[in-house]
């Protein structure tokens, strides 16, 4: 967040909120580097929350269903949670909290992630429970809003943060690497699971590159890969109150919840990989060189 001059008419909450921050710089700056890295670490909080808000809705929304929903109700509850996904979806556009490009990113991860639920629930590797009239086949349609909150997370971070890389792959590898991830998330049932060789190709492909991050008027870095195994830890707390709330169920939960194993952790790094490479191909159509010589889009 950057300071903001006074409020003129028309000025949004945004802007009275970057004014707000700025004169908590000012303040922070004054009393030494301590408080201006506690303040800088609020910032970075708030832009995490920005990024994570329809990710965060859609958690939110599974637990009240859970918790309050009325049992026997006309409106199906996972009906419910498509329709409120959908709400949630159109808000957000209209209020330009999420571009146009961000949206587009998530409706074609919501294709990719409801075509693997239909194949996934086919071969019995997690069910949904309860009954529903907006589904395909076995899978209820809000549950594509779930894959597709890990792509709007990715977008609205890239852009929030202002990405930009060092030592980045070439964008055609990673293509390559996703679509082999993808594969295989469906042919280790009836072949050898690769999983081992696709975690070699994502160190190698990875391993050397390093993110920088804007979170006010200087970028932090961090290792890429440590951020993609740090975003999949994330998904995979949500994933528990998924299970938890009843949203779906593995096959060991059926009778009992029980926490997802942390083997799942793998999966959700291999579909991190699919996410982020879906984004960097609308993020790096606007590709910059900075002063620094960091590689990444200018948004």
């Amino acid at each position: 967040m950057e300071a903001a001059g006074p409020l003129k008419r028309g000025d949004d909450g945004l802007n009275w909120l970057r004014r707000w921050d700025g004169r908590i710089a000012v303040w922070a700056q004054s009393r030494g580097r301590y408080a201006t890295a506690l303040h800088e670490l609020a910032c970075f909080g708030v832009k995490q929350a920005s990024a994570c808000l329809f990710g965060g809705c859609m958690v939110a929304l599974l637990w009240l269903t859970w918790a309050f929903y009325p049992r026997g109700a006309a409106l199906a509850r996972y009906d419910f949670l498509t329709l409120a996904a959908l709400a949630i979806q159109c808000v957000l556009i209209a209020t330009r909290l999420e571009s146009r490009d961000e949206a587009k990113v998530i409706l074609m991860f919501h294709v990719v992630g409801t075509v693997m639920e239909l194949f996934k629930t086919s071969v019995g590797s997690w069910v949904y429970p309860e009954a529903s009239l907006l589904r395909i086949a076995g899978v209820p349609l809000f549950s594509g809003f779930m894959y597709a909150s890990i792509g709007s997370y990715i977008a609205r971070a890239w852009r929030l943060f202002d990405f930009r890389f060092v030592r980045h792959p070439p964008f055609a590898a990673t293509v390559w690497l996703a679509i082999a991830i993808y594969v295989n998330f469906f042919t280790h049932h009836f072949l050898p699971d690769v999983r081992v060789l696709l975690f070699i190709a994502v160190a190698v492909l990875f391993g050397r590159t390093w993110v920088y991050f804007r979170i006010r008027d200087v970028h932090r870095r961090m290792p890429l890969l440590l951020g993609f195994v740090l975003v999949a830890t994330f998904i995979w707390f949500a994933e528990n109150m998924g299970t938890f709330t009843a949203a779906w169920r593995y096959p060991a939960q059926r009778h009992a919840w029980s926490m997802v194993p942390l083997s799942k952790l793998g999966a959700w790094l291999l579909l991190m990989i699919i996410s982020y490479v879906m984004v960097s191909a609308v993020a790096m159509r606007r590709p910059a060189l900075d002063d620094c010589g960091l590689r990444g889009p200018r948004n």
